[in-house]
């Protein structure tokens, strides 16, 4: 198993997208990114600790790779919104991605290029670290699974995601059944 690192904006949303792809065993909400050691989710919606609101993905190189990882994180959100996501705006919800090492760095480099030349506008996507990763509060986690689907904002803004994966790597979808 090995693990990827990005932030896309909220990450209610970057979780419910990727707890639908195939080989991705565990995902988790987070903060990293910034200077402040362990913190909150009301500290960091200040924007004041520079952390990105992330996921941590614990996935099976044998069923997808961290390209592929990368091509459905870029291909789900917007990475062409500097420092926002829809009306999810500041630094906490840039777009970018956390290499744990050379060759990821490598990879991430080149997924920037392929989603430059799939979108018209400039991709913004970071490519930042090393950081600390630190788990979002218990509430965070799986939460579309549970109070996200009574939440407006997520009612509104996840279940389009969801179809762009679905409608754009079909190949990368969880069957229903798994």
């Amino acid at each position: 198993m090995e693990t990827a690192i990005v932030a896309g904006g909220c990450f209610w949303c970057t979780e419910a997208v990727f707890r639908d792809v195939i080989g991705v065993t565990e995902v988790e909400s987070g903060y990293i990114g910034g200077t402040t050691e362990n913190p909150t989710y009301k500290e960091v919606c200040t924007g004041a600790t520079g952390h990105a609101e992330g996921v941590r993905l614990t996935y099976d190189p044998a069923v997808i790779s961290y390209a592929q990882i990368l091509d459905v994180f870029l291909g789900t959100h917007d990475p062409t919104q500097l420092n926002r996501q829809g009306n999810d705006v500041g630094t906490q919800y840039r777009s970018a991605i956390f290499p744990l090492d050379d060759a990821q760095r490598a990879e991430a480099e080149a997924a920037i290029v392929r989603a430059g030349e799939a979108n018209t506008a400039p991709v913004v996507t970071t490519i930042e670290g090393p950081a600390t990763w630190y788990p979002a509060e218990d509430y965070h986690q799986e939460y579309w699974e549970g109070e996200g689907q009574r939440n407006p904002y997520c009612m509104a803004v996840i279940p389009p995601k969801l179809m762009k994966l679905r409608k754009s790597f079909q190949n990368a979808v969880k069957s229903e059944k798994a």
